[in-house]
């Protein structure tokens, strides 16, 4: 019953990717319904997270307040990349290549 807890303290880092938008809320509020965020409220470590989502999503107030919050409790963000987005849009809001985040850390 405890397994979530023990993953959040034995990780050294956390990377938490891609990070939707509904996640990103769940995180800034504390709010734990999922393995993951059982495992990101109980982490000692370093937390990073990678948006990914559509450029309006992304831009929109509550999202940047979301991500604002989460870098006030210490996260770290891996920012989003320009490009082709899952929607068929074209703009800021794709997570950052995989390459990239390993390069970061």
């Amino acid at each position: 019953w405890n397994n979530h807890v023990e993953l959040g303290l034995w990780a050294d880092v956390m990377v938490i990717a891609p990070a939707s938008a509904h996640t990103l809320g769940k995180m800034a509020h504390g709010l734990c319904d999922n393995l993951l965020l059982a495992i990101y409220l109980s982490a000692r470590c370093p937390v990073f997270f990678a948006p990914a989502m559509d450029l309006d999503m992304l831009a929109h107030p509550a999202t940047q307040a979301n991500i604002n919050q989460l870098i006030s409790y210490g996260n770290h963000p891996l920012h989003p990349g320009f490009g082709e987005l899952a929607s068929g849009l074209v703009g800021l809001g794709r997570m950052a290549e995989p390459e990239e985040i390993v390069h970061h850390l």
